[in-house]
């Protein structure tokens, strides 16, 4: 897994200068305040989602040593080795979730494998219909109109089409190994039952909302089966039927 970087740009700063008090609640009346409390939100989401340990104070003084010009109050290799340190902290507590995610996903893998209804592919993808569909099966060329509600194995939901209230649609190459596999075994107007392995999703390195090494379970209806459109410049591309 490669260390992740923890970095706060210039403009970032203007949302956390302001902290000075951090007691005091925030006035959100003016473009500039709404705005630099979105760059905050960001920021700390940001550092939360890397498992970043910070000091507010110490942080907020940094930045308004850093914004008002004033030297710092520590030597520039003292500031690398602090941001050296914290990075090598953050990755160290990346790697343990993700070897916990993973034994944990494992464990939840092969206890649903045993349960009725529910099938294994070789790469380790499974699955349970709960409705066969009688249209097409997607192929890796096409493009697929479908409708989700994805959840981690806690029963965390982190994603649904369902809750947008719009169906998604997409590239069949376009999605996690999982995904694709899965696609090519449905055929329109069917509903699946996916549990998808860590090394078929998004791995060690996880995402937004999903942690590392996360088996992730959807609730798929495959709505429509289409052809992908024609790339712009290519023999037939924008004709008029």
């Amino acid at each position: 897994m490669k260390a992740s970087k923890i970095l706060i740009s210039s403009t970032a700063a203007l949302a956390i200068v302001g902290l000075a008090g951090c007691e005091r609640e925030a006035s959100l009346k003016t473009d500039q305040e709404k705005a630099s409390y979105a760059v905050g939100i960001q920021i700390g989401r940001s550092l939360k989602s890397q498992g970043a340990d910070v000091s507010m104070p110490a942080l907020v003084a940094g930045l308004n040593d850093g914004i008002s010009g004033k030297d710092g109050k520590m030597k520039p290799e003292e500031l690398q080795q602090a941001m050296q340190k914290m990075q090598e902290l953050v990755m160290k507590k990346q790697m343990e979730v993700a070897d916990k995610n993973l034994k944990e996903g494992e464990e939840w893998l092969a206890k649903n494998k045993s349960k009725e209804g529910v099938k294994s592919t070789e790469s380790g993808l499974q699955y349970e219909v709960v409705k066969e569909g009688t249209g097409a099966t997607p192929k890796d060329s096409d493009m697929v109109k479908v409708h989700y509600t994805g959840t981690l194995i806690n029963g965390e939901k982190f994603d649904s089409s369902r809750d947008r209230g719009e169906p998604a649609e997409f590239p069949v190459k376009g999605v996690i190994p999982g995904w694709t596999e899965a696609l090519k075994l449905m055929k329109a107007g069917s509903q699946y039952k996916l549990a998808i392995p860590a090394k078929l999703a998004y791995g060690p390195q996880g995402r937004p909302g999903i942690p590392p090494n996360s088996p992730l379970l959807f609730d798929v209806e495959l709505i429509e089966v289409k052809a992908m459109p024609a790339a712009p410049g290519a023999p037939g591309a924008g004709k008029k039927k």
